[in-house]
């Protein structure tokens, strides 16, 4: 018993080392990149970022070289155990209803704050690059039905593995852990040596989260050596001051929704995500964090059965922040264009993003890419994207922080449903 309250205690204080270091490393990260950005000259400053960046690279290349494992193992290990179809269609009709409703409810507070504060009226285009915007917009192309169908069901698990394509993980891995159950006993030694796999990917999770200030240092320094922030504040005051007004209410509503289920387990709960919130705001990658979360929500008190059902499945349907910038994003550029949308248009957009935004997790900007599409869908330029590519950085950490805390109250308040906690 004594051994167990010391390593209890200790916990904590290694979190809370870790959060800190992360912090320093963001500050340090902003003084580099304000002094580089400063004194050196724009090509210069631009090399830097380059080089600077890879340091995140690196952090997040090696988070993302033990997702895969770790999604197949722990969910089919977690399918495993939850034992039979029925229980796994409980929970997994229970996580969806959460995570559409979820969905929906970001998508109208992004539609109702950018229809109040109205950022785009009136907004000046002619010093817009829409050059600029040729990435992402060439990437709308092959945005359709047919390709989001292809996009979710993997034509191979090795080929899915190899790009880190979650939702098509998600989909073999449940596949092949209700084959496993149906088995029975006779799949004891394969469900027991991904239980070790899982554990052991597990411990490599504490390997590479040394490396996550380097990782926060290296993304933060590289913006900043390249933007002149406060000219993009001042440009973008009336956007990056509405989105936050959006995004705050949904936290509101996400802690207040949290504290409704969880009681005073809640505050618990922040403590334990901290690092993860953080980690996913330097580095603008929720995905980064999926590993630490992992770790964190079972230590919290979550049965590693339901975490590693929920997690897996959050991380493809249930991205409140993103959806909430889709539709603040989606109208803003159509108000800078001036173009009328009536509400009941603004709805159908909201439900086109509620279906198109669902298992885009692993395409890179996917936001971005979903707004475009739309846009193109609702005969606004899609070439608008220009406008908030510059500031879409900054958005994109909120963004990323928001998605962390919403997955990580859907698996609590799932697996207190299910009865599946220590606390």
């Amino acid at each position: 018993m004594t051994t167990q309250t010391e390593s209890q205690t200790k916990k904590p204080t290694l979190l809370s080392n870790l959060t800190t270091q992360i912090l320093i490393a963001m500050f340090l990260g902003v003084l580099l990149g304000i002094v580089v950005h400063n004194n050196w000259s724009a090509e210069s400053a631009k090399e830097f970022s380059g080089y600077i960046k890879m340091l995140a690279t690196v952090f997040i290349r090696l988070v993302q070289m033990i997702i895969s494992p770790l999604v197949f193992t722990t969910l089919v290990v977690g399918i495993a155990k939850l034992g039979d179809i029925s229980a796994v269609g409980r929970i997994g009709g229970k996580a969806l209803g959460w995570f559409f409703t979820a969905s929906f409810i970001s998508l109208l507070l992004g539609m109702f704050w950018v229809n109040i504060l109205k950022p785009g009226v009136g907004l000046n285009l002619s010093n817009v690059d829409l050059a600029t915007a040729s990435e992402v917009t060439e990437k709308t192309q092959n945005f359709s039905a047919q390709n989001f169908i292809e996009h979710i069901i993997p034509k191979s698990i090795v080929e899915a593995m190899a790009t880190n394509e979650i939702l098509q993980i998600v989909i073999f891995s449940i596949f092949f852990g209700l084959a496993a159950a149906s088995i029975g006993s006779h799949a004891k030694p394969v469900i027991n040596a991904l239980d070790k796999t899982s554990h052991i990917i597990l411990k490599m999770v504490n390997y590479v989260m040394k490396f996550a200030p380097i990782g926060v240092f290296g993304a933060i320094a590289g913006v900043f050596a390249i933007r002149d922030f406060n000219e993009l504040l001042l440009t973008y005051a009336k956007f990056f001051g509405s989105f936050l007004v959006g995004i705050s209410s949904l936290w509101v509503i996400l802690l207040l929704v949290g504290y409704l289920f969880l009681g005073k387990k809640m505050g618990i709960l922040l403590k334990r995500i901290v690092s993860p919130l953080i980690i996913a705001f330097g580095t603008t990658s929720s995905e980064a964090v999926f590993p630490k979360l992992t770790e964190e929500l079972e230590r919290f008190g979550i049965k590693d059965k339901i975490v590693s059902f929920m997690l897996p499945l959050g991380y493809s349907f249930n991205l409140d922040g993103s959806m909430m910038y889709m539709t603040f994003a989606s109208i803003f550029i159509a108000q800078a264009y001036g173009i009328d949308l009536s509400t009941g248009t603004q709805f159908t957009m909201l439900f086109v993003l509620m279906l198109t935004s669902k298992g885009i997790a692993g395409v890179p900007r996917a936001s971005l890419v979903v707004v475009a599409a739309t846009c193109g869908m609702f005969k606004i330029p899609i070439e608008g994207i220009a406008l908030i590519l510059p500031i879409d950085h900054f958005c994109d950490m909120f963004r990323s922080a928001t998605n962390v805390l919403g997955n990580a109250l859907a698996t609590s308040v799932v697996g207190k449903w299910e009865k599946e906690v220590d606390f």
